[in-house]
């Protein structure tokens, strides 16, 4: 039973991590679309970029989350396999 209560929760962290990564360029991709008229100097500044760029954020923080529970999984086993 521990054997997939372990597996369950590293493949949720995966999960995690690959849902972040995915927030997050989907927000770098909008953020460059949005971004490329500003440089070229055809529009003014978007105000909703700051919603893009928490996006972005949003996108780490899933990710890192994933990775720590990755990282806490792998203490776990690592401290089964001592014992």
């Amino acid at each position: 039973m521990r054997d997939e209560t372990q597996a369950n929760s590293a493949s949720a962290g995966d999960r995690l991590i690959r849902a972040g990564a995915i927030v997050f360029f989907i927000g770098a991709v909008a953020t460059l679309v949005t971004v490329a008229p500003f440089l070229l100097g055809t529009k003014p500044f978007p105000t909703f970029m700051f919603g893009l760029s928490m996006l972005m954020g949003v996108g780490f923080l899933i990710a890192g989350a994933g990775v720590l529970q990755s990282i806490a999984e792998g203490r776990r086993r690592a401290r089964g396999a001592r014992t």
